[in-house]
């Protein structure tokens, strides 16, 4: 039998649903039952009618399906793959702005630990954070923890005033202006299509800014044929399979995230076989990291 034949009768024996990051493996995102980015992926984990969910991505994602499905078990395929702008910020800091800013909205990214989570009034993600931001009373917003997705809602949103965290993601921010150059040149019909997680000076020379699934479907829906894609290059599998007819380019340093390839098909197997791995919250921190997960999703609606 083999692995793929093994996950299948697996996923039967244990009413198992699989749900795949799109920036994973794509042998990864092929077992796959549902394949998205974090908003999606929030959105499907509420709605499975399977006991067991296998999710595969990093720490924060596991977290965030357990936090919705407390009757659920939850299983990741590596256990130590985490996210690094997910620990960026911190109690205590987001305890000191709320006694320093009257009207306050503490707007947490989902890309974010339990923790921080609990602290905070509302989660956003990167394709729901501006419509979230505007749909808030408060004038004075904390963003955390990534300081380039705020800077760009930011812009967008003037009524508002951002106080900003240090947080970043490690991928998006090391994609280099001098790279997006040399393939413009390289290919000068492509279009830029960059994740607003990168810095401002890569969002101010891209086409489209928008989040990963945005990415895809502005490509899907695009005449032109070419595209410097400026996000995780786990996102490839996904485009050619929606466009088999366009080309998609990445920058000479591939922006790659090591710990969401960390997962495998074997992985999988494993857990499938085992149990291993499973998330688990106490309920009063569960409960209360719900919260502004619940109000991301009627607000988003």
């Amino acid at each position: 039998m083999t692995v793929r034949e093994e996950i299948e009768q697996l996923k039967k024996e244990k009413n198992a649903v699989i749900l795949a990051h799109y920036y994973v493996r794509p042998e990864v995102q092929e077992l796959a039952d549902y394949i998205g980015d974090s908003f999606y992926l929030s959105k499907v984990a509420v709605g499975l009618k399977e006991q067991t969910i296998v999710f595969c991505g990093v720490s924060f994602m596991g977290e965030s399906a357990k936090i919705l499905n407390p009757g659920k078990t939850v299983l990741m395929p590596d256990a130590r793959a985490d996210c690094a702008m997910a620990h960026m910020a911190d109690p205590e800091t987001i305890r000191r702005m709320r006694e320093t800013y009257d009207d306050l909205a503490v707007v947490c990214y989902i890309n974010s630990t339990a923790e921080l989570k609990r602290c905070s009034d509302v989660c956003v993600t990167s394709a729901n954070a501006l419509k979230i931001v505007k749909a808030l009373p408060n004038r004075n917003i904390f963003f955390i923890p990534d300081r380039n997705l705020a800077h760009y809602i930011a812009q967008m949103t003037p009524e508002k005033h951002f106080v900003y965290n240090k947080g970043f993601c490690p991928v998006h921010e090391q994609m280099q202006v001098s790279e997006i150059r040399k393939a413009k040149e390289e290919h000068p019909d492509a279009l830029v299509l960059t994740h607003p997680e990168c810095p401002e000076e890569v969002l101010e020379m891209s086409d489209y800014v928008g989040s990963t699934s945005g990415i895809i479907d502005y490509a899907e829906k695009s005449d032109a044929s070419e595209f410097i894609i400026c996000t995780e290059n786990g996102v490839r599998y996904e485009l050619e399979k929606r466009c088999p007819d366009k080309r998609f380019y990445f920058t000479e340093t591939e922006p790659v995230c090591e710990d969401m390839k960390m997962i495998t098909p074997e992985k999988i197997l494993h857990v499938l076989r085992t149990g291993e791995n499973e998330v688990t919250l106490e309920e009063t921190a569960r409960v209360e990291a719900e919260e502004p997960l619940k109000r991301m999703l009627e607000l988003a609606r």
